[in-house]
């Protein structure tokens, strides 16, 4: 009887990134509340590509607290995107109890913020 044969091919472990979002302007345009469950850009000049698994620990302002998400990468900002987007990766928060409390505290934080330009990250 045979068994299958994996390959020698090991999965990959996610990259941890570390975010740490000083004010309410740098968290608003980075944000994604496009996203369902939630989602932030992160500035990097590491490639990823779309589906990559990243381990990513925020840092909100005036929050000693830092928020560990198992997240995957949806967006991807090259370097010398147009308008003068910062290159990095939009990634979109799991399901999990855990990341959802994030997002409600993340739109929480922002609910009362208005930006002069609101511009974004992303789109």
């Amino acid at each position: 009887m045979s068994t299958p044969h994996s390959g020698g091919q090991a999965v990959p472990r996610p990259s941890v990134i570390q975010l740490s979002i000083k004010d309410l302007s740098e968290l608003a345009a980075a944000y994604m509340p496009i996203l369902t469950d939630g989602g932030i850009f992160i500035p990097t000049l590491r490639e990823y590509q779309l589906g990559d698994a990243v381990y990513v620990l925020i840092s909100l302002p005036d929050d000693p607290q830092r928020y560990p998400v198992a997240a995957k990468v949806i967006w991807v900002t090259p370097a010398r995107a147009a308008g003068g987007r910062p290159q990095g990766v939009g990634v979109r928060f799991p399901k999990d109890e855990k990341s959802q409390a994030l997002k409600v505290k993340i739109e929480g934080i922002l609910s009362g913020f208005v930006a002069p330009d609101r511009t974004t990250q992303t789109i």
